[in-house]
């Protein structure tokens, strides 16, 4: 099997390594980042749906970060979200702060009924800096 070509973000390998996945994998120009959810530093979820929204999209952030990108190499999102008719809207009331200016990535929201004990989980597909452009 190849090697890949893994991204960890600054103090959470252990996390990583104890749920045995990677945070990211670079592969042919894009980063590919694994779900992210809400957790606290020990990885437990945080109690309250927009901060665990915001510190969701912060463990995603120092996952960019750390293979040298930003949101804004983000071309395309999958959300999910437990009970999404009755929390929708109150994740989308957090999503602004770190989306940024139009054009915005792709989307998909998917209806979820279990993110071990999580309300709410973003994934991403991002461009790599000085990857070739089409």
């Amino acid at each position: 099997m190849a090697s890949r070509d893994v991204v960890f973000p600054p103090g959470r390998q252990a996390l990583y390594e104890r749920n045995r996945y990677s945070p990211a994998v670079r592969s042919n120009g894009f980063l590919f980042v694994s779900g992210q959810v809400g957790s606290r530093e020990d990885g437990s979820p945080e109690p309250e749906l927009q901060t665990q929204v915001r510190r969701a999209f912060e463990n995603l952030n120092a996952i960019l970060k750390a293979a040298g990108c930003t949101f804004d190499d983000v071309v395309d999102v999958t959300v999910f979200m437990i009970d999404p008719q009755s929390k929708f809207e109150t994740v989308w009331q957090v999503v602004p702060e770190y989306w940024g200016e139009a054009p915005h990535p792709a989307l998909t929201a998917v209806g979820v009924t279990w993110l071990y004990g999580f309300d709410f989980e973003i994934k991403v597909i991002a461009k790599l800096p000085g990857a070739a452009q089409d």
